[in-house]
């Protein structure tokens, strides 16, 4: 099942009710989830000194997409 994402609206606008957030509808596992690997990709940026951070994010993002479409793909799909 696929559904679309809604990004965050800022810490000040969620509303949490110990299961998701009122205001964008995502879970808080999800919400968490993805702080995390905000938080990873930040420490990483910083440990490795990027002057072109946006450049490294770019990058991130491209291949992920790639990813992402070969595992549901028929060939990534394959266990």
């Amino acid at each position: 099942m696929t559904r679309t994402f809604k990004p965050c609206q800022g810490k000040t606008a969620c509303r949490e009710d110990d299961q998701q957030c009122r205001t964008c509808g995502r879970s808080l596992e999800e919400i968490y989830a993805t702080r995390a690997l905000i938080e990873e990709l930040a420490r990483f940026t910083q440990k490795m000194q990027y002057q072109n951070s946006d450049v490294f994010f770019d990058y991130v993002i491209t291949r992920a997409a790639k990813k992402i479409n070969y595992m549901s793909s028929p060939a990534g799909n394959k266990k």
